[in-house]
């Protein structure tokens, strides 16, 4: 008579595939949704006898599910249509790390989105983790910390502590010709202002400048705002290497530095090795004189040029009618790479562009990611500010982790401890925003292992049915 264990093994196993692919049909839009199948393993073996030949004669006892897999492939990236910054994907390895209560796990299911705290979060109120910024800077060895974003803030107003324009002087102009330059800037309470930078040609390669607010904008009298710019034979502002004079050092004919007086110098010659000795010489204080350096092993004669323009001195602007604090500029005539943003030469005089550091106060608008994970936040003054950066996790073993639900998985001792970093850098794949990884569960083939599974189920019941019809058989021989 038949065992109905083995067929009733085979009917719970089926139905255990059946319900995993029947979960993997119900999670077909769910986003970042890992697929999996279910494997099998026969049970143990009777031993009832032996061949003619010493062959063992064995019966089985039927089927048991070995386990499942997750298919940890990634899905299909899809853009948001709607733009929502808080969608993310990572493209390639890794998992998102999200705590509830102190418990951390693991997810790829980037749909996450704002409480009313600014606070990101998953679709579950999981707090999305990463690292913090200061002043704008991330520091990726800090702990995690949960992200929030600054909704509803204001960002102060900063006051302009520096300016520039790019400028050219007119090298043909005749003496007495003025040019002017506005410059935007701000004060300590977001005002704007106009500075005008007054340019007149006193003598050749030299202009007189100025600089001056609108009248009205402040009572006081500015400091530091006129003095004078020197250009070479080639229309290049002479600028000071160093101040003062640094002893010890090669010099070149050409070189320019402001001496102690506060003046322009020149070298003019040099004789000996080229090397200035270890004194600095005694300066001349009338312009257009020279003095000597005889202390080292060769003779360095400076030209004095005369006042140089307003490198390192602040132009203040002091009793500011509207309540703010005095405004203090340093006007940067030589841009990062250390090139004068002022010329003279033989063209129009022109101004073709400016810069500034202040800005008026704004409120937060929204933020964008970038492939690292970085956050940052935009501002109705057009400023933008990092806030943080997205943490991503890896695991030695993505095979060893545990679904949780809730789009969550769990480490385990066959996993290995999570190794969290950012996007893009030890392994880790790439975020893109405004985007959501897909469920990566193939319809066709889990139709077809439907299929199957069904027709695996049936077999088995039609055995149990056989074995109730042997049964019937031998009950009635009985009787």
């Amino acid at each position: 008579m038949g065992n109905f264990s083995i067929a009733l093994s085979g009917l719970q196993a089926d139905s255990v595939a059946l319900n995993t692919i029947g979960n993997n049909l119900a999670n077909l839009n769910t986003t970042a949704f890992k697929g999996q199948t279910t494997a099998f393993e026969d049970l143990f073996y009777q031993q009832i006898g032996e061949s003619g030949s010493g062959d063992a004669i064995q019966l089985g006892a039927g089927t048991k599910v070995s386990g499942t897999s997750t298919n940890f492939t990634q899905g299909t990236i899809l853009p948001d249509s709607n733009s929502n910054s808080a969608d993310m994907a990572l493209a390639g390895n890794g998992f998102f790390v999200v705590q509830q209560g102190g418990v951390q796990s693991l997810t790829r299911a980037g749909n996450f989105q704002l409480n009313s705290n600014g606070d990101l979060i998953t679709q579950e109120g999981q707090q999305v983790m990463g690292y913090a910024a200061v002043n704008g800077v991330v520091n990726q060895n800090s702990s995690l910390t949960p992200i929030a974003i600054p909704v509803g803030v204001n960002e102060g107003a900063q006051a302009t502590q520096n300016f520039s324009a790019t400028t050219n002087l007119n090298s043909g102009a005749t003496v007495g010709t003025s040019f002017s330059t506005p410059v935007q800037i701000f004060d300590s309470l977001g005002q704007s202002h106009q500075v005008t930078v007054s340019y007149t040609k006193t003598a050749t390669n030299t202009w007189n400048y100025s600089v001056g607010l609108p009248a009205g904008d402040g009572s006081g009298v500015p400091v530091n705002n006129t003095g004078t710019l020197t250009f070479d034979t080639s229309g290049n502002l002479i600028v000071p290497t160093s101040t003062p004079w640094p002893t010890g050092t090669a010099v070149t004919v050409g070189t320019t530095i402001l001496d102690s007086n506060g003046n322009l110098e020149r070298v003019t010659s040099v004789s000996g090795t080229g090397t200035t000795g270890g004194a600095a010489p005694v300066w001349s204080a009338a312009a257009g004189g020279t003095t000597t350096d005889n202390s080292g092993p060769n003779q360095v004669v400076w030209t004095n040029l005369g006042t140089v323009s307003p490198i390192g001195s602040p132009i203040t602007f002091p009793g500011l009618t509207d309540g703010a604090s005095d405004l203090s500029l340093n006007w940067n005539v030589v841009n990062s790479s250390g090139s004068p943003t002022i010329s003279q030469l033989a063209a129009a005089s022109s101004n073709t562009a400016s810069t500034q550091d202040g800005f008026t106060s704004g409120v937060y608008q929204n933020f964008t990611v970038d492939s690292s994970g970085v956050i940052t936040a935009q501002f109705s003054n057009g400023r933008t500010s990092t806030i943080g950066q997205i943490a991503v996790a890896t695991v030695a073993n993505t095979a060893g982790l545990v679904a949780s639900g809730n789009n969550n998985f769990a480490t385990t001792a066959a996993s290995g401890l999570a190794s969290i970093g950012v996007a893009g850098a030890g392994g880790r794949g790439t975020l893109d925003d405004s985007a959501l990884e897909q469920s990566n569960v193939n319809i066709s083939t889990e139709f077809s292992n439907l299929i199957v599974a069904q027709r695996a189920f049936e077999a088995n019941s039609k055995t149990v049915t056989t074995f109730d019809t042997v049964s019937q058989d031998v009950l009635s021989m009985i009787r």
